[in-house]
């Protein structure tokens, strides 16, 4: 089967970097050229991304990363989330916002009572401890290099950032990430005193240096100033989380997620419900094919609004929710020929704007790594003199306080971003008289993921079907005209990409769905992946960048 590509894929052996701003790869590319494993490459590319991307990105937000390493065959989650403040109630927000009792949302959005702690930092630094093998000042010196002696900004990102001066004007230093008020323009050089400064102090002083010190003062200075009731304890209380990666099998494939608060959930229970069809039979851009695919991630959604939170306060049952036999009811509601719009959870039985970036070194050793302000800048809210933006993943609580992803103190909220990767079963590796026969180790497949909001479970199952149903090489996968459910709603409306053809969305539209066409700027509703996969025979890696982005894939 053939689909148009407008880029080839990019083919190595000795280690490639995927994401969405060319010199954010070339650090990566710089680390790996140094020794470093795909753990500090990765590191390397998140912190560029940082300088060259902060419409998007940055130490003031949250990470997550699946970790494949070579040696062992294991995949390690990281779940690099912040919490909610210590003071931060649904009592205390209901009653400053005068809200009524049906409102379940923090009614604005760029609030200081949506700034969860900062989780990125710690995670950088906890995913060098565990697989890096270079210095944290090697691994952030490309990235202090960027945004001291200033880069041009891209096309692309000079759009987004040009409409997030709007609100960057309106915050607490917002002004640091601009020039002269507005946002840089493409091609103009742009630098960043600040965020170098963060760096540095990070690169000597480590995880502490961001959570108690100058920068945590600074960071509660300016949210308490903002009306929010972040504290010093809060910073300093933080840490990552090392979990358990949740998977499921694919026509032969496991697919893997990070568990909730994640909402990686919700691709493997629509990954799930896919397999009972033949969907390799169905032309990949037809109505049969794109119906299919939106209930099943309408039921997946369905379930996933429900269960993901953070699992120390409500655990999911995750074992039921993946399991074959939970798959097959679910399966039964898809009605092949009419969208079912209003979906509802199913009762299994007990026995959000981001970069994403992926990096495979020459050992196969891989990283799959997205980081996240939420909303572009995030509140845009900056601490005075560090040159980044603090998030605002807090929206996405409930004050429902039934909910499951109700907010509390303490508490990390239901997470939009989430990483992927695939593996196949390893193959019996031949007898070395030199040591007793073993089994062989599970092979990495791919390491990739589709960032932007509720769209990536959605883009993580396209892609998926694109590289294991039709076969398709990475680059290929990635330029697949896509679908998106909008805001991750089962019952909600669908964007459908420029390049599926009118006949279709005319079909979709007939079949019950509520269709709305999108091409230009509005196509990054549908989300920018990075995608890379190893052959398992040669060990070639095959490297794809999303053309919706201004990213592209490197290899050594």
């Amino acid at each position: 089967m053939n689909l148009t590509s407008h880029r080839s894929p990019i083919l190595g052996t000795r280690g490639m970097v995927a994401t969405s701003q060319p010199l954010a790869v070339a650090a990566g590319l710089e680390i790996l050229a140094q020794g470093g494993t795909a753990a500090d490459a990765a590191i390397a590319t998140a912190a560029a991304l940082n300088v060259t991307e902060p419409t998007s990105t940055g130490i003031g937000g949250d990470a997550f990363a699946l970790y494949y390493e070579a040696a062992t065959g294991q995949v390690t989650a990281l779940n690099g989330s912040g919490r909610a403040p210590a003071a931060l109630t649904i009592e205390l927000i209901r009653s400053q916002f005068a809200l009524p009792d049906s409102q379940f949302l923090i009614p604005d959005s760029y609030h200081a009572h949506t700034v969860t702690v900062p989780g990125a930092c710690a995670a950088w630094c906890d995913l060098i401890e565990r697989h890096g093998r270079l210095s944290l000042g090697d691994v952030l010196s490309p990235a202090i290099r960027l945004a001291e002696g200033g880069f041009p900004v891209a096309p692309g990102t000079a759009y987004f950032w040009g409409r997030g001066a709007e609100r960057l004007a309106r915050v607490p230093n917002g002004h640091e990430l601009t020039i002269e008020g507005r946002g840089p323009r493409a091609g103009e050089i742009f630098r960043n005193p600040g965020l170098a400064k963060t760096f540095e102090a990070v690169a000597l002083g480590g995880r502490a240096a961001f959570y108690q010190g100058e920068i945590a003062e600074a960071i509660v200075q300016v949210l308490r100033s903002a009306g929010g009731v972040m504290s010093l304890n809060d910073l300093a209380a933080h840490r990552s989380t090392w979990d358990t990666p949740i998977s499921t099998t694919y026509r032969g494939h496991r697919v893997w997620e990070c568990p909730p608060n994640g909402q990686g959930l919700a691709a493997l229970l629509g990954l799930n419900i896919l397999e009972g069809f033949d969907v390799a039979a169905t032309a990949p851009l037809s109505a049969e094919r794109l119906h299919l695919l939106i209930e099943a991630m309408r039921l997946a959604f369905a379930d996933t609004a429900w269960f993901v939170a953070d699992p120390e306060f409500n655990p999911a049952p995750l074992a039921e929710l993946l399991s074959k036999e939970y798959a097959a009811q679910r399966r039964a509601l898809l009605d092949p020929r009419r969208a079912v719009i209003n979906q509802m959870r199913g009762v299994p039985v007990a026995g959000t704007d981001t970069v994403y970036l992926s990096v495979v070194d020459g050992e196969g050793n891989a990283c799959s790594f997205i980081n996240s302000n939420y909303m572009g800048f995030g509140t845009g809210i900056v601490p005075q003199g560090w040159g980044f933006t603090l998030q605002n993943r807090g929206h996405n609580f409930s004050l429902d306080p039934a909910h499951s992803n109700a907010l509390a103190p303490g508490k990390r909220p239901y997470h939009t971003i989430i990483p992927a990767m695939i593996t196949r079963d390893g193959r019996p590796r031949t007898e070395d008289r030199s040591r007793s026969a073993v089994t062989g180790l599970p092979s990495l497949f791919a390491s990739y993921g589709v960032m932007g909001g509720f769209m990536q479970p959605q883009g993580h199952v396209q892609v998926a079907v694109g590289l294991i149903d039709d076969a398709l090489d990475p680059q290929a996968a990635l330029d697949c005209p896509r679908f998106c459910i909008e805001n991750g709603q089962a019952g909600a409306g669908v964007s459908l990409e420029e390049g599926i053809p009118v006949s279709v969305m005319s079909q979709l539209a007939g079949m019950g769905h509520s269709v709305t066409p999108r091409s230009g700027y509005a196509r990054s509703i549908f989300g920018r992946g990075q995608v890379i996969v190893r052959d398992q025979g040669s060990g070639v890696l095959w490297g794809g960048s999303d053309p919706r982005a201004d990213g592209c894939a490197m290899s050594l």
